[in-house]
C-alpha cells in the first residue's frame, strides 16, 4: 500500500506525507481488511453487493503507518476506523463522514484522536470473539429459524426489559435469526448482523434470552443454531461482539469454540466541524497543490505533524 512519501525529522517532533485516497475496487478492499478479518468483519460485509453501493472506504497510506476509513449508510449510519491512528485521523480530517454517525469498530488507540475530529458519547469498551469450522463445538437444542411471520414475538422479547423494539417482517426474513419458545412464547433468540458469503464472513448478534429463563443454556442452543447456518450459507469466519464483564455471554460463546480478539471500542459520534467547512478547505488546499484530483476525487495528499504528546492533522 505504500506510496513514494516524504518524512522530515524536526527535533522531537516529524512531520509526514500521507496519500488518501478513495478505494473503489472490492478485492483490494478485502486484502488490504484480511489483516485482521474478525475485527475488519463490519466492513468486509461491506463488500458484499447489496451493502458495497451504500458504503465509502478510504485508504491512507504513510511511513507512520496506513489506515482505512468506511462511511456507511445501508443498514443505518455506520462509521469503522482500522489501522494506524495518524493514517485514520489524516482521513478523516477530509472526509470526516455525516454529521452523526454510530462508531461501530474502532480500537481504544483511537479514541483521543476521534475525541479532536467528534463528540464522542456512550462508548462501550466491547472485544471480538470469532470462531471457525475446525474449532466450533455445536450445541445442540430446540431451537428454530425464525421468519417474518415471527417479528411480533421477536418485537416483544426484546422490548421486555422496557426499550421500543422496531425490528421488520422481512428483516428477519433476509438475516439468519434462531429462537426458542415456551409453548407460543419467544423466550430466547440469537440472530446474524452481517451475512457476507463472498467475503466468506458473518457476524452474529442480537442474542437475548428472556430474564425468567437466563441460566439455562438458552443462548448458548441459539448462538449454535445461528452460526451452524452460517457455515452451511459458506462463511469461514463467524464473529461476534461482547462485553468482557459479561461472563455468562463469555461462558456460552467459548463453550461453542469462540476465541477472543482484539478489543473494540463501539461509540455514537458526532462531527465537532458540523459545517464540513474544516474538511471542505483542506480538500480546496490540496487541489490547488494538485494533490486533489477532480472531478474524481480519488486522491489527497496529507502533511500530518506527530508530536511526542499527540497527534495532529494540517
Amino acid at each position: 500500500m505504500t506510496d513514494t512519501l516524504e518524512r522530515q525529522q524536526l527535533g522531537n517532533s516529524a512531520t509526514s506525507e500521507y496519500r488518501v485516497r478513495a478505494a473503489h475496487d472490492p478485492r483490494e478492499l478485502e486484502a488490504v481488511l484480511s489483516e485482521d478479518r474478525p475485527l475488519a468483519a463490519y466492513a468486509l460485509g461491506h463488500l458484499e453487493r447489496d451493502l458495497f453501493e451504500s458504503a465509502s472506504f478510504y485508504i491512507a497510506e504513510g511511513p507512520a503507518g496506513d489506515g482505512v476509513v468506511m462511511h456507511a449508510r445501508g443498514m443505518g449510519l455506520a462509521t469503522i476506523t482500522l489501522g494506524a491512528p495518524d493514517a485514520v485521523e489524516s482521513i478523516l480530517s477530509v472526509h470526516p463522514g455525516p454529521r452523526r454517525s454510530y462508531l461501530s469498530t474502532t480500537s481504544p488507540d483511537k479514541l483521543p484522536m476521534l475525541r479532536r475530529i467528534y463528540r464522542v458519547t456512550d462508548e462501550l469498551s466491547m472485544c471480538r470473539m470469532s470462531t471457525t469450522r475446525d474449532r466450533f463445538t455445536a450445541k445442540s437444542g430446540e431451537a428454530r429459524r425464525l421468519t417474518g411471520r415471527d417479528v411480533g414475538r421477536l418485537n416483544n422479547l426484546y422490548a421486555s426489559e422496557g426499550g421500543p423494539s422496531f425490528y421488520r417482517a422481512d428483516t428477519i426474513t433476509r438475516a439468519v435469526y434462531y429462537g426458542i419458545f415456551d409453548g407460543p412464547r419467544l423466550v430466547a433468540v440469537a440472530g446474524s448482523h452481517i451475512v457476507a458469503p463472498n467475503t466468506s464472513i458473518a457476524v452474529v448478534g442480537n442474542v437475548f434470552t428472556d430474564a425468567a429463563y437466563r441460566g439455562s443454556g438458552l443462548a448458548t442452543i441459539t448462538t449454535s443454531a445461528v452460526t451452524e447456518a452460517l457455515f452451511t450459507r459458506g462463511c469461514a469466519d463467524i464473529v461476534l461482539t461482547v462485553n468482557p464483564a459479561n461472563t455468562p455471554a463469555v461462558h456460552a460463546y467459548r463453550r461453542l469454540g469462540y476465541v477472543f480478539g482484539s478489543n473494540v471500542v463501539e461509540a455514537r459520534i458526532r462531527r465537532k466541524d458540523i459545517l464540513g467547512i474544516g474538511p471542505a478547505l483542506r480538500r480546496r488546499a490540496a487541489q490547488l497543490r494538485g494533490q486533489y484530483e477532480i472531478p474524481s476525487g480519488t486522491e489527497i495528499i496529507l502533511r500530518s505533524r506527530h508530536r511526542e504528546q499527540g497527534i495532529s492533522s494540517r
